[in-house]
């Protein structure tokens, strides 16, 4: 029987070339974030673009969101806000950072993201909103 390494599981990057265009991924997933953290969606809706530290750092923000909703009694409502710019850069092949502003009703926040390629399809290994 032939022994398996951890190696053949783990996930294979994927060239920038095989990918999708990554700007309608970075949209979605600002507007699914700051809906997560507004508390109208559950974070587990984004698990699948996100990479197991990106997923942990999300849910652990919108926990702290909830207390903080809760502690004022404030009910979660639908965040209404504007991407205002959109800026990708390419590093090197199969990696895209971007920082992406967003203007809401009462501040302007800024959301920087690392998506890289693996597994045929574009993952955020890190994800921040500021």
């Amino acid at each position: 029987m032939t022994m398996l390494s951890s190696e053949y599981f783990a996930p294979q990057p994927t060239s920038s070339s095989a990918l999708p265009d990554p700007v309608p991924l970075l949209r979605g997933l600002t507007r699914g974030a700051l809906e997560v953290l507004a508390g109208i969606r559950e974070v587990d809706q984004l698990a699948r673009w996100l990479s197991e530290d990106a997923f942990r750092a999300l849910a652990t923000r919108a926990n702290l969101s909830a207390r903080a909703r809760s502690a004022r009694g404030l009910a979660p409502a639908r965040p209404t806000f504007q991407i205002l710019s959109l800026r990708v850069t390419q590093p090197v092949d199969g990696i895209v950072e971007a920082a992406i502003v967003v203007a809401g009703p009462g501040r302007t926040r800024a959301v920087a993201v690392r998506l890289e390629g693996l597994d045929g399809r574009w993952r955020a290994s890190s994800f921040a909103v500021l």
